[in-house]
């Protein structure tokens, strides 16, 4: 990306309070001053609860900045429930000739990954806000570095294996319970020979064994190549036993490799990984290899 190229802000998931106007005029700022023109959606705060506009403006709003030529990404910065919504009136065939990438997170997993089980293209798993926040030196660095001078420094994290060694795969996945809302759908992403990306905000030991037992019976397991755990916030603060480490290993069985990030999930300091790339995890190494 070039200096200069206006960028869209989007609101796909739950609208924005209108207490947070300070904060998004803060990312509105900060883009402009590296390097970015900022263009902001008309649905980005709450008007009748949750909802910013309906599913279906929503949904507009996003294939109109698709269909812009002058906009060279889009970054979503919501979260919460209610991205699903979207889904049907979304316009695929043209996603899948938009070259522009799609970054957003958490609940933002639905439509990262139905991007990729409808057209094959890749999407950002990562939350623009981060630029703002506490850890934002670091952020605007690696940001800026990868968009502009097409460094790996937003998509390098550190990792450890908990069981095997290497695995190898296209990622799909993201947030636990958003991605398991497209169970049984059409967005569902085809799990063949893939490296399942998990991490999650809030749930306990409960939470994480439905989801885990849920992917388990739809033959996810079967499937994939290796599972890379992100960060599970409320477990990590609770220290909770079993780990999610503990879980995984006992619902997807001792044949699967896994392995461990602390560098991608909901952290203000976490990095971007890729959704629909091919990347390559070794014991021997502590830092991703994409290809």
């Amino acid at each position: 990306m070039e200096k200069n190229n206006k960028v869209a802000v989007v609101c796909c998931s739950n609208g924005q309070s209108s207490n947070y106007r300070d904060k998004i005029k803060h990312l509105k700022d900060t883009l402009a001053q590296i390097g970015l023109v900022p263009v902001f959606s008309d649905f980005i705060y709450e008007k009748d609860s949750v909802f910013s506009g309906t599913g279906e403006e929503r949904a507009k709003c996003l294939m109109e900045f698709y269909q812009n030529d002058e906009i060279k990404a889009i970054y979503d910065i919501s979260g919460g429930d209610i991205a699903n919504e979207i889904l049907p009136y979304l316009d695929f065939e043209i996603i899948s000739r938009c070259k522009k990438l799609f970054w957003g997170y958490s609940d933002l997993t639905t439509i990262i990954n139905a991007i990729y089980a409808k057209t094959g293209r890749t999407s950002v798993l990562y939350q623009i806000r981060n630029l703002i926040y506490g850890d934002n030196v670091n952020q605007i660095s690696n940001f800026t570095s990868t968009i502009f001078n097409g460094t790996d420094d937003l998509f390098s994290f550190r990792y450890e294996f908990k069981q095997k060694e290497y695995m190898h795969g296209i990622v799909v996945g993201g947030n636990i319970r958003c991605l398991l809302k497209l169970a049984g759908t059409e967005y569902w992403p085809d799990m063949n020979q893939k490296i399942l990306l998990l991490e999650s905000l809030n749930g306990g030991v409960p939470q994480m064994v439905t989801y885990l037992n849920q992917l388990k019976q739809i033959g996810a397991f079967d499937k994939i190549n290796g599972i890379l755990l992100g960060t599970f916030t409320k477990m990590e603060e609770l220290q909770s036993s079993p780990s999610i480490v503990d879980l995984v290993k006992q619902y997807a069985g001792s044949d699967m490799p896994v392995a461990e990030t602390k560098e991608i999930g909901h952290g203000i300091s976490s990095k971007g990984i890729v959704i629909g790339e091919e990347i390559c995890l070794r014991s021997c190494s502590s830092t991703v290899n994409r290809l």
